[in-house]
């Protein structure tokens, strides 16, 4: 689930700045497509989000003929899975192995794990490209996104279903601190939202035994310290 979000998350700042125009925004862009290509590269994540799309597929497939399910809402959502299982069962090779056959953009992501790597001076032609047309630059990466996108597609339709799948729930954290025993309840995704104005943040550890979430402190010059004061939040338990 953390390798999901965090390329859920790569994969929203790589569109943020792939669709901006400046030279700064497209060499952010082409960052975000490198650690895209880190965390895909698992060799089971193809297979574990197949797997999860299936299990999903069922699950929902078994709702037909639910008189408080929509069935126009059903086979709409069956129908965005069955079309990302087939775009991900059409990957071939190796997750970004089209990247990594590139020796230009290798280049880069070589100089890019350097602080100040990426200068003029280290990478000319690299400089030269950041120069171009935004519009040429864009298609290029788009052209380097586009086979890694059935993994966008999956991971979002799993991550949809997962947070539509709980139950909200509201709690008060006593002198900024909160305990709950979960008594094997099993969740995939913890969903907390507060007030943001509080000047405080979550902390959060959870295991199938007890929840635990203490408020800290919204101070970035000092040591972290508890929040004590009561904070209002709402917490939703999300399991597929």
């Amino acid at each position: 689930m953390r390798t999901l979000l965090r390329l859920e998350d790569l994969f929203a700042k790589m569109a943020y700045f792939t669709e901006k125009a400046s030279a700064a925004d497209h060499h952010v862009a082409l960052n975000m497509l490198f650690e895209i290509l880190e965390i895909a590269s698992r060799a089971d994540l193809k297979s574990d989000l197949l797997q999860e799309l299936e299990r999903q597929k069922r699950q929902l497939s078994a709702l037909h003929n639910n008189p408080e399910i929509s069935e126009a809402a059903l086979n709409a959502v069956l129908g965005e899975i069955e079309a990302a299982t087939n775009t991900l069962f059409d990957m071939s090779g190796k997750i970004g192995q089209h990247i990594r056959e590139n020796e230009w953009l290798m280049s880069i992501k070589q100089r890019a794990c350097i602080p100040g790597g990426t200068c003029e001076f280290d990478l000319p032609s690299y400089h030269y490209w950041l120069h171009q047309d935004a519009m040429l630059r864009r298609n290029y990466i788009n052209a380097w996104l586009a086979p890694l996108l059935a993994i966008s597609d999956s991971l979002d339709i799993i991550l949809k279903l997962l947070r539509e799948s709980g139950k909200t729930h509201h709690f008060i954290a006593r002198q900024g601190s909160f305990q709950q025993m979960q008594g094997g309840r099993v969740a995939q995704m913890l969903r907390l939202s507060l007030d943001s104005k509080l000047p405080c943040i979550p902390e959060v550890s959870a295991n199938k035994y007890v929840l635990n979430i203490r408020f800290i402190v919204a101070n970035y010059a000092a040591k972290s310290a508890l929040y004590e004061q009561d904070v209002a939040f709402d917490l939703t338990f999300c399991a597929l």
